[in-house]
């Protein structure tokens, strides 16, 4: 198990939430279709919202990915990396779905780096391993230092109200 940026693992959940919002309960794969279909066009197109999510929505029906050892390397850094790179490790499948990843290519570089990567993370699972982020993990590690009293109030915020030493309300 290899550990991913945690703003990939947060973008490849935040895709899993919203291929199941789309689909809906029960499964709408007609809308679902429409949805993909309307994204791959706009992108297609050199146009398209400018958000991973949607970028990593549109591409992951198509996409293939040649190197996964290499997308997990890459999985490490979310802001900086080498698009021409990840491109290199993936293609898409289609005509349109081919003229979509040419012309995010050349529109967002690095924001269809970060979606291409994403992709691929929600469609394998179980090749990273996400860092526990729970309170219980957090806490586990918290020292207490920063615990005040309930009746403890900081200096500044006392001195406010203080009518004798602010010389404020006079």
């Amino acid at each position: 198990m290899r550990k991913v940026h945690p703003e990939f693992a947060y973008q490849s959940r935040e895709l899993g939430g919203q291929i199941d919002g789309i689909l809906g309960d029960p499964p709408n794969r007609k809308n679902y279709d429409n949805m993909v279909n309307a994204l791959v066009g706009e992108y297609a197109s050199g146009g398209g919202i400018e958000d991973v999510n949607m970028l990593s929505f549109a591409l992951v029906d198509h996409i293939e990915f040649s190197n996964p050892k290499g997308l997990l390397a890459e999985s490490e850094e979310y802001e900086q990396g080498d698009p021409a790179l990840v491109f290199g490790m993936a293609s898409c499948v289609g005509a349109e779905a081919m003229r979509m990843y040419a012309a995010i290519e050349n529109s967002f570089p690095n924001l269809a780096r970060q979606a291409i990567i994403t992709a691929f993370l929600y469609k394998h699972p179980r090749l990273w391993d996400d860092e526990d982020q729970s309170l219980e993990q957090l806490a586990a590690h918290d020292d207490g230092d920063d615990v005040r009293e309930e009746d403890d109030v900081a200096d500044e915020f006392s001195q406010m109200f203080d009518q004798d030493r602010g010389g404020h309300g006079q």
